[in-house]
């Protein structure tokens, strides 16, 4: 595989437009103020409408969290490194995911912005309302705090230093995605998918060769 250069610093111009390349970009508190109030509303509203119990309602949260880690995998796998024919493809593709991999330390595009983000959540939470009636009142919000764990996740592992050695093998299986082979280490929030499906990383053979990741990067 032939990588691109790497910016380590700076950031991509998506949109000629101020007021449209704004909309690009996101603080993680932003996104994490948007949906606190459904995570911790929707179950408020599904208890005192539908009666759910203490069980279910942890039962379906817990399970919407886990779907988001596999949600996370297809999308990131199938989705953003599809193999794009058209030049239109290739230019949605860039502004959904390929601008991160020209600029991976780029705080700003961490997390889905504010727009686009509330589109695809609204449209989910509509097939799965439409898929499971009123679970989806508590299975939505844990899909949600799965998503908004992985959007923290991915934000620290470009921005931080594992804070405990046992996190280390995540951050190294995604740095691995970005600076050797983009075709392995899809998960971000967790490596579960990568062992399913036999994209994980041989951390014990892979060596931090820094001197390769200089190559790579501007």
């Amino acid at each position: 595989m032939k990588f691109e250069k790497i910016h380590n610093k700076g950031q991509a111009q998506i949109f000629r437009s101020p007021a449209l390349e704004a909309l690009t970009k996101a603080h993680p508190l932003v996104i994490w103020g948007m949906y606190l109030p459904v995570i911790i509303g929707f179950p408020i509203y599904a208890i005192r409408h539908f009666d759910f119990k203490i069980g279910p309602i942890a039962f379906l949260f817990i399970t919407g969290m886990l779907s988001w880690t596999l949600f996370e995998y297809i999308m990131h796998r199938w989705v953003f490194h599809m193999i794009a024919e058209s030049e239109r493809s290739r230019r949605i593709i860039y502004v959904m995911h390929g601008n991160h991999h020209h600029y991976p330390r780029d705080k700003e595009r961490l997390f889905m912005p504010p727009v686009p983000s509330l589109i695809i959540a609204s449209a989910i939470f509509g097939l799965m309302y439409l898929a499971m009636g009123n679970n989806a009142f508590i299975f939505f919000p844990g899909f949600m705090m799965g998503y908004l764990m992985y959007g923290s996740m991915h934000f620290a592992i470009h921005a931080w230093n594992p804070p405990f050695k046992w996190m280390k093998p995540l951050w190294r299986n995604h740095h691995l995605h970005h600076y050797k082979d983009e075709g392995k280490g899809y998960g971000v929030s967790t490596t579960i998918w990568d062992r399913a499906f036999g994209t994980m990383f041989d951390l014990k053979k892979e060596k931090e060769d820094k001197e390769k990741v200089k190559e790579l990067m501007y």
